[in-house]
């Protein structure tokens, strides 16, 4: 079986060429991980389908995953959807209500979780539990033996996955079989030989970047090097004792292990051969950091979105993209920007049509019509200018855009301006409300290792550089920013953090 003969997206592995090759290695245990191979994981597959039907579950039942990293999660990831069944992945660190709510709007039949998580969940559902002996652990659920995996139909939905929430309650967003077979189809025909590879992953598997880096590496004959969870030392470390050819990454992640100069200057890095980067803007400065550390890699910019998928951008006629540029849309996707007037543009709101688009919504459908077009566009809600080559560039969010005194403010261009300064490694920008202005920019910021900078030196720094309308009327020094999400910065922390700044500091609220 190969990718071009399969019809269900848990049906990817190459189970002739590559299946005894490594297919992944799980860090979880730093001393001793643990290597499985493709066909290892094949099998492990289809014993997690078999016991999952044998449990009474039935086509189109929905089962959430609900853990840290660990190479069970794509195990039961691959076999709920080999079953017919639609996986469920829950961020375990959303707070308990928000898991109940996601459990009783997916009318999930049965959880799938790790021994910390379990205790986080009542009785109202079904639980294995990856680390527990006996009947509710999940060896116990594994039936090994030979699999008729089901064929579904070009509308059935794989997985629903659930954005990260960050005004009310989060959404969910289901997403087909067919779709996503096209999307991995398209990267695995774009990407040339990559069964060598060894990608790390340390982003959540909860998350769209992880899973599809994962399909992408079983369906190549890749392997996947697994960590729990993301640490800048082990991160950079892992890359040195595993050789790491590919890594994947959100920016601030990559931001993090820079922190420390010496954690990149004293390890091996001269594997990388690919380093990604998504989920969020990339600065010049870090740009520049990643080039400096991974001088024979080549730098991508990956952009998805979880209601879209992650087929949009790419190389042309064999060019990499430019530096700080998500690359010219890829054949079969359909791309158009959208300015405030409802125009077609060369910069403006990303709408986009591909296969992978979801179908709506779980349950909204307000919100559905809301986003998507009765011919079915997707409107990302991501701000893109197109330069004259036709390569793509991502501005902002139109709900991070705010308005001082008539003028738009999109915090990324403030926050790429602010680290333009030398002594300055990160920068958030938020908004606080103002009575005259209606809004008015306050920074957030992070100096270079072992540099300092006042608030004053910013704000003056802001001044010169840019439109005395976006300078930071407060700037608050930090020595790291707060995450929030699958390494994305928590504006929302920081913009609750601003506004009590703001309040408690009248006396700067002028200009």
């Amino acid at each position: 079986m190969t990718i071009k003969d399969s019809a269900n997206l848990g049906d990817v592995f190459d189970t002739g060429s590559t299946a005894a090759g490594p297919g992944l290695i799980d860090c979880r245990n730093w001393d001793t991980p643990s290597e499985y191979t493709h066909l290892q994981l094949h099998d492990a597959a289809n014993a997690c389908a078999r016991g999952l039907l044998a449990r009474g579950l039935t086509a189109g039942d929905a089962v959430a995953l609900l853990s840290a990293n660990r190479v069970e999660f794509y195990i039961a990831f691959m076999g709920i959807l080999r079953a017919g069944l639609i996986a469920v992945p829950i961020s375990h660190k959303f707070p308990d209500e928000t898991i109940t709510f996601i459990l009783e709007d997916s009318d999930v039949r049965l959880v799938i979780c790790d021994d910390a998580r379990h205790q986080r969940l009542d009785d109202a559902v079904a639980v294995i539990s990856f680390d527990e002996a006996g009947d509710t652990g999940f060896q116990a659920l594994l039936d090994p033996g030979l699999f008729d995996i089901v064929r579904p139909t070009d509308d059935a939905i794989a997985m629903t996955l659930y954005t990260s929430g960050s005004t009310g309650r989060p959404k969910g967003v289901p997403l087909t079989h067919f779709g996503h077979l096209w999307a991995l189809r398209m990267r695995v025909d774009a990407g040339g030989d990559l069964a060598h590879h060894r990608m790390l992953v340390a982003a959540p598997l909860y998350h769209m970047n992880a899973l599809c880096v994962g399909l992408l590496a079983f369906a190549v004959g890749a392997t996947i090097v697994l960590l729990p969870e993301f640490q800048a030392e082990r991160y950079i470390k892992t890359i040195e004792r595993f050789r790491c050819t590919w890594i994947t990454s959100v920016p601030t992640m990559l931001a993090m292990c820079f922190a420390d100069p010496a954690l990149t200057n004293d390890t091996d890095l001269s594997s990388v051969e690919i380093v990604r980067m998504g989920s969020a803007p990339v600065s010049p400065k870090l740009w520049a950091r990643v080039g400096d550390a991974f001088p024979d890699a080549d730098i991508i910019i990956g952009y998805g979105t979880t209601e879209s998928g992650p087929v949009n951008f790419g190389p042309k006629d064999g060019r990499l993209p430019p530096p700080l540029s998500t690359g010219w849309g890829l054949p079969g996707v359909g791309l158009k920007l959208i300015d405030a007037d409802g125009n077609e543009a060369d910069e403006g709101e990303l709408w986009h049509h591909c296969p992978a688009n979801m179908p709506g919504y779980l349950n909204l459908p307000e919100k559905t019509a809301e986003v998507v077009t009765p011919d079915g566009w997707y409107k990302t809600g991501d701000v893109f200018r197109r330069d004259a080559d036709g390569a793509y560039y991502f501005v902002g969010r139109t709900d991070d855009m705010f308005d001082s005194g008539g003028e738009n403010i999109y915090p990324t261009e403030v926050e790429a301006m602010l680290v333009r300064h030398p002594d300055i490694e990160q920068a958030c920008v938020v908004p606080v409300p103002d009575e005259i202005k209606g809004n008015k920019p306050v920074a957030f910021v992070v100096p270079c290792a072992g540099q300092s900078i006042s608030e004053e030196a910013v704000q003056e720094y802001a001044l010169a550089n840019a439109p005395a309308f976006q300078h930071p009327r407060r700037v608050m020094i930090l020595d790291e920013l707060p995450l929030a999400g699958p390494g994305k910065i928590d504006r929302n922390g920081l913009t609750a953090r601003a506004r009590g700044l703001w309040a408690d500091a009248p006396a700067q609220k002028a200009g």
